[in-house]
C-alpha cells in the first residue's frame, strides 16, 4: 500500500502540471491589463512605448517564476521513501549515507529552482524556516539531555499511568522530543523487572506524539504553523478537548493492558525496598530550557523593535528571524557545557539522534519546495476546491502523517486548505486569517479545517515509527536497553492499528462528523 502511494502521487502531481501553467499565464494576463491601463492614464502620450516596456517585464516575470515541473516532486518522494526504507533493507548503508542523500537531494532541487525557474525566493524561504525549525528542536534536546531523572518507586499501572500523563502535559513545555528524551530512561528503569514492548510503544503514543498538540513547542508540524503565522495559543485553545479526550482513552487502555502484566523479570537480586522518592539529577537545565521557551516569542513579525533580516520574497516585505534562534543554540551549548556530568552519563547523551533529524530534515525542506507549490495551485482549480472538505483534511493529514514524516504533511494540507479557499499560506497576514475565520475567510469553517489538519498531523504521527521524529530515538534507546522491540510491518498491525486508529477514528466520528468540534471553542 505505500509503495503504491508513492507511485501515485507523481502520477497525480502530474495533472496538475496544466493547471500550473494556465493559472500562472491567466495571472499574467492580467497584471499586464492593469499595468497598461495605469500607464495609460499617466502618460497618455508614450501609450506604445509603455505597452512594449511592460510586455518585456511581463517575459521577464514569466520567465523567473514559472511553477515548477510535476516531476520536480520525485527528489521528496524519493527522500521520504528511503527514510521509510532504509533502516529495514539497507542499514548499513543508510546509516553512513543518510547525510549524503539528503543533502544531495535538497541541492538537486535548489540547483533546479537557481538555475531552471530563477527563483531563489523559494530557496531562501525555505531555508530561513529550516534553521527556525531545527534551532528549537536541538536546543531542547541538548537542555533536557542534562537532566536525569530517577523514580525509586516500583513499576505498577497506575504508576505507569501518572508518568505517561507527565509527559503528556511536560511535551507541549519541552516539545515531543525534549520529554521523550527526558522521560524514556526513567520509565524503562521504574519498569525494569516487568517491561515488555508495549510499555515502549504506548510512551511512543502518548509522550512522544499525542501529548504534544497544544503548543506550537510541542510537535514540529504544530511549529512549522506557528512560523507560518498560526498564533501560538491557538492550539491550546482549539486542541485541548481534543487532546484530552484522546490522551484518557489511550492512558485507560494503557492501564487495563498493564493491569494484566503480573510477570516479573527475575535478575537474581532480592526485591528492593522502594524509597517512593523521585530525585533530579541536572535541575538547574530547567531554567535553560525555560529561557530557550522565552525565545520562542522574540519574533521580529510580532514585536517590530526585533532586528531582522529584511528581503523581498515573492513581492512581499519578509522579515527573517535571527536573533530568536542565536539565543536559542547559545543558551543550547551552554546548557550542555555547565551540564551535570553525571546526568549525561546516567542519560547516555549523545548528539547522534539530533544529528539525524537535522540532517534528514534539510533535505525535506528543501525537495518539498515543488509538492508544496502544486498543491497549492491544485486546491486553486475549481477540481481541486470540490475535492478539499474536512473529512480529506482530517484522514488525509493523519494518513500521510503515519507513512511520511507529519511536518511536511502538515505543511501541505495547510496550503491545499488556504489555498482552496482563495488564499496563500505564504502570506501570515491570510493564515492568521485563517485561524481566525476572519476577512476573507469568514464563514468558511476555517476554524474547524485548521483544528482537523493540527490533530491529525500530531495524533497519527505515532501510526509507524518513522510518523515524528522521537518514535525512531525511543526506539533506539529501548533496544539499547534490551528490549525487542517490534518490527515495522509488526508495530503497525499489532499495535497501532488496533489501539491506535479506532481512537483516532473515535475523535473523528464524535468531533468531526457529530460537529461536537463547534462545542469545544
Amino acid at each position: 500500500m505505500k509503495k503504491l502511494l508513492f507511485l501515485l502521487l507523481p502520477l497525480m502531481l502530474l495533472m496538475v502540471n496544466p493547471l500550473v501553467s494556465k493559472a500562472d499565464h491567466h495571472d499574467e494576463h492580467e497584471a499586464t491589463t492593469e499595468h497598461v491601463d495605469a500607464q495609460n492614464e499617466e502618460h497618455s502620450n508614450s501609450e506604445a512605448v509603455a505597452e512594449e516596456g511592460h510586455e518585456a517585464h511581463g517575459e521577464a516575470h514569466a520567465a523567473e517564476h514559472h511553477g515548477p515541473s510535476a516531476l520536480a516532486v520525485i527528489p521528496f518522494v524519493l527522500l521520504l521513501l528511503m527514510i521509510a526504507t532504509g533502516p529495514l533493507f539497507f542499514e548499513h548503508f543508510w546509516h553512513h549515507y543518510y547525510p549524503h542523500v539528503a543533502i544531495g537531494l535538497g541541492l538537486g532541487v535548489c540547483g533546479y529552482y537557481a538555475f531552471s525557474l530563477h527563483d531563489t525566493d523559494s530557496i531562501v524561504h525555505s531555508l530561513a524556516e529550516y534553521v527556525q525549525f531545527i534551532a528549537l528542536l536541538a536546543a531542547l534536546f541538548m537542555a533536557a539531555g542534562g537532566i536525569m531523572i530517577n523514580v525509586d518507586k516500583e513499576g505498577k499501572p497506575f504508576v505507569n499511568v501518572m508518568l505517561l500523563l507527565i509527559g503528556a502535559v511536560l511535551a507541549n513545555v519541552i516539545g515531543t522530543t525534549g520529554a521523550s528524551m527526558l522521560l524514556i530512561r526513567p520509565f524503562i528503569r521504574l519498569n525494569k523487572n516487568r517491561i515488555k514492548a508495549y510499555h515502549i510503544i504506548f510512551f511512543i503514543f502518548i509522550v512522544s506524539n499525542v501529548g504534544g498538540s497544544l503548543t506550537p513547542i510541542g510537535d514540529p508540524p504544530l511549529f512549522l504553523g506557528f512560523l507560518k503565522g498560526v498564533p501560538f495559543m491557538w492550539t491550546l485553545t482549539h486542541n485541548v478537548v481534543l487532546w484530552a479526550f484522546c490522551i484518557v482513552l489511550l492512558a485507560t487502555v494503557f492501564y487495563v493492558v498493564d493491569s494484566r502484566n503480573t510477570e516479573e523479570i527475575s535478575d537474581g537480586e532480592e526485591k528492593p525496598n522502594y524509597s517512593g522518592k523521585i530525585t533530579i539529577v541536572g535541575g538547574v537545565n530547567f531554567i535553560w530550557i525555560a529561557m530557550i521557551i522565552g525565545c520562542v516569542f522574540i519574533d521580529p513579525n510580532v514585536f517590530e523593535a526585533v532586528p531582522s533580516i529584511q528581503v523581498v520574497l515573492h513581492g512581499q516585505l519578509t522579515k527573517i528571524s535571527f536573533i530568536r534562534e542565536s539565543l536559542m543554540l547559545s543558551i543550547a551549548c551552554l546548557s550542555f557545557y555547565f551540564a551535570n556530568k553525571e546526568a549525561l552519563k546516567g542519560n547516555e547523551f549523545n548528539f547522534d539522534p539530533i544529528k539525524e533529524v537535522a540532517f534528514i530534515f534539510i533535505g525535506i525542506f528543501f525537495t518539498m519546495m515543488p509538492a508544496l507549490q502544486l498543491v497549492a495551485a491544485f486546491a486553486q482549480s475549481p477540481e481541486g476546491r470540490e475535492m478539499i472538505s474536512l473529512n480529506l483534511l482530517y484522514w488525509g493529514t493523519g494518513s500521510l502523517s503515519g507513512v511520511l514524516d507529519n511536518a511536511p504533511t502538515y505543511v501541505n494540507f495547510l496550503t491545499a486548505a488556504i489555498s482552496a479557499d482563495g488564499g496563500s499560506v505564504g502570506n501570515i497576514q491570510d493564515v492568521k486569517d485563517y485561524a481566525a475565520e476572519a476577512g476573507k475567510f469568514a464563514d468558511t469553517g476555517s476554524l474547524i479545517k485548521l483544528t482537523a489538519i493540527s490533530v491529525a498531523s500530531v495524533f497519527f504521527g505515532a501510526m509507524t515509527y518513522i510518523g515524528n521524529a522521537p518514535n525512531f530515538m525511543v526506539k533506539s534507546i529501548a533496544e539499547a536497553a534490551g528490549i525487542k522491540m517490534p518490527a515495522f510491518v509488526e508495530y503497525v498491525y499489532k499495535y497501532s492499528l488496533i489501539i491506535l486508529l479506532p481512537i483516532l477514528f473515535l475523535v473523528w466520528l464524535l468531533f468531526f462528523y457529530f460537529d461536537l468540534i463547534q462545542y469545544c471553542f
